[in-house]
């Protein structure tokens, strides 16, 4: 046993491998529909590096991975976090926000009530709320104000603390969602039919033809049609005495036209009605003239550009009815942004899809290719801001460090998306994969660096207190959540649920939410609170440490 432990303190990169597969194994693993997912690599590592006290892996692949996992997380997040301030998210972001102070204020409690070390306290913190940027954000400021003979002691401590409440941590979330579900009888299905309150794209479109019959609707532009009657709905095609056509903007309609309308159901079926009665065919199924297509956006002239931009069916004679995004199908709005490997579905006549295809790019091949500049620029952007000090009252002096620094500018690239040349988006699915390397080196390099120590020193530094003062915080701030979002601010539930996982920054929570709701509100919300809550947690876990010390 002594030669494999040798051998993987000689070979960290084989470490790193065998950390993060059996993590990942460990993470599959479901105890009442409850797995600790990728978070199990931290507990993994934690079992290696336990076994020497020379186990390591190279501190700048921990840094690169949080950094990278901060960053794709803000690039995916900005567009959502900054519209939100135009319906109630400053509200629900206010909300998360004094939640987290509450958070902090029962930690400073426990803390005094057992007498906790600064460095623990503050990785409590971090762990009760399962915020690993915030732990990354401790251990920074104790390199960089501890004295080097109490390094190795100092930066174990916070992942003790860190480690200790995490499992509750993420339990904690997961049990007040089952349990105030029960309570408050959640109707999740009737909840949905609010996805529109809060510009959430249905995920279940349809497709019927109407014929026009309403005198109301004869002779007047579409565009007007829209502002009268606030429809949800696409047009695509539309017949008129047997000759089929493309609704534009000034098409008008004539007694008996035929039009083919895409939506959500209650959508297309109010403006059935007020168009006049459904047609016995389909006009889609005819695709003799006008056919339609997936196109995959691998330009990066598209990328970023509102659909209405292009001008497609003046420039093309075409129009979009569905942007698919991830498995997600998205209504085409004229306002709807395209992002590098949206799927759209075009409708013209068979004859200009090469020009289409063209002008989209279709190629799969190029989704997988990132653009290094655009990334490059990001990276070093966010770690330029999280080195600026920032001075607080009292003398105190603050960073965003790695974790805030880069998700700031995260958010900010992901709202702007393109800067004239420059598309600071990356693909959907090169995204999520960046995320999870980033997450798992992250997990496996914190895990790994203090497994020794956490062994040695965990009941010396209050371990016990520790997981029950932890176990408090999470449930207390889970429950008050739900409670008061629900019961106060008439929140939808599943919306609060992932606001709820937002605020714990929690994807095992978001997707234990995502289960029980099987809608896209969960999503919504914890899109919404996520950057708010990591960079409040990355500061108020500083804040604990300077100030407690």
């Amino acid at each position: 046993m002594q030669a494999v432990v040798e051998f993987l303190v000689e070979e960290p990169l084989l470490l790193l491998f065998i950390v993060a597969g059996l993590g990942y194994l460990l993470g599959a693993a479901k105890i009442r529909g409850i797995s600790l997912g990728v978070a199990a690599v931290l507990f993994v590592g934690l079992a290696f590096g336990a076994l020497s006290p020379d186990m390591r892996l190279p501190p700048i692949l921990v840094d690169l991975g949080l950094i990278i996992f901060v960053y794709t997380i803000g690039l995916s997040s900005g567009p959502g976090f900054f519209a939100s301030f135009r319906r109630k998210g400053l509200r629900d972001n206010a909300f998360v926000f004094l939640m987290l102070l509450l958070g902090a204020l029962l930690t400073v409690g426990f803390a005094a009530v057992f007498r906790l070390k600064a460095t623990v306290t503050a990785g409590m913190f971090a762990g009760s709320l399962t915020n690993t940027p915030a732990l990354a954000g401790i251990l920074e400021t104790v390199a960089r104000v501890a004295p080097a003979d109490q390094l190795a002691v100092l930066e174990t401590e916070p992942v003790i603390g860190y480690s200790v409440a995490y499992p509750m941590g993420v339990i904690g979330l997961m049990l007040a969602i089952y349990v105030m579900q029960r309570v408050f009888r959640i109707d999740y299905k009737a909840e949905a039919r609010s996805l529109r309150q809060y510009n959430v794209v249905e995920q279940d479109l349809y497709t019927r033809t109407v014929r026009v019959t309403q005198a109301a609707a004869v002779g007047v532009p579409v565009t007007e049609l829209f502002r009268r009657h606030k429809w949800d709905v696409v047009l695509s095609r539309v017949r008129t005495q047997g000759e089929l056509s493309l609704a534009t903007g000034d098409t008008t309609f004539a007694l008996n036209d035929e039009v083919t309308l895409v939506g959500a159901p209650e959508e297309v079926d109010r403006a059935v009605t007020e168009l006049g009665v459904p047609a016995g065919e389909q006009l889609e199924l005819d695709r003799s003239d006008f056919d339609f297509r997936r196109i995959f956006v691998s330009n990066h002239e598209i990328a970023g550009r509102r659909i209405n931009e292009l001008d497609l069916p003046r420039t093309y004679g075409a129009i979009i009815s569905r942007v698919r995004r991830g498995d997600i199908d998205l209504l085409a709005r004229g306002d709807t942004v395209l992002e590098l490997g949206d799927r759209v579905r075009v409708v013209a006549r068979r004859a200009d899809m090469p020009r289409l295809s063209a002008l989209f790019g279709d190629s799969y091949k190029a989704l997988s290719e990132i653009n290094l500049l655009s990334l490059s620029l990001g990276l070093a952007a966010g770690v330029l801001i999280g080195l600026i000090p920032i001075p607080l009252p009292g003398g105190v002096v603050i960073t965003l460090g790695l974790a805030g620094g880069p998700l700031l500018v995260g958010l900010v690239a992901g709202a702007l998306r393109r800067t004239g040349p420059v598309v600071w988006t990356i693909p959907y699915s090169a995204n999520l994969t960046l995320r999870q390397i980033g997450l798992v080196l992250l997990l496996a390099g914190i895990g790994v660096r203090s497994g020794y120590t956490f062994l040695t020193n965990f009941s010396a530094s209050g371990g016990l207190q520790v997981f029950f003062a932890g176990a408090v915080i999470t449930t207390l701030i889970a429950f008050l959540t739900l409670l008061i979002g629900y019961r106060v601010f008439k929140v939808p539930f599943g919306m609060l649920t992932g606001m709820l996982a937002g605020l714990g920054t929690q994807p095992a929570a978001l997707g234990f939410g995502l289960q029980q709701a099987d809608n896209e509100l969960p999503n919504l919300g914890y899109a919404l609170v996520f950057p708010i809550a990591t960079i409040t947690k990355v500061v108020v876990a500083q804040l604990l440490l300077i100030l407690l010390s």
